[in-house]
């Protein structure tokens, strides 16, 4: 856990005019961070779904008229 810490005012250098709104105060430097540690894990993937899947007319309707003219680029037009 990090510990609390106060914040400190900046202020710019001795000779630098009050109407200069530049930061010249550097940020406190961040600790390194490390990467969390994955234990290698395998992925099985399934496949559960029926040999021929049904689909109505109107599923085909939605898709020819949203996806058509993509369809016409790829497969061509009738």
């Amino acid at each position: 856990m990090a510990l609390p810490h106060k914040s400190q005012l900046r202020r710019p250098p001795d000779r630098t005019p009050l109407d200069d709104l530049y930061d010249y105060a550097r940020a406190p430097a961040r600790p390194g961070r490390r990467r969390a540690k994955r234990a290698s894990v395998t992925w099985a993937v399934t496949d559960d779904w029926p040999k021929d899947v049904s689909v109505t007319e109107t599923e085909i309707d939605v898709f020819e008229a949203w996806f058509g003219d993509l369809f016409d680029e790829l497969f061509g037009k009738d």
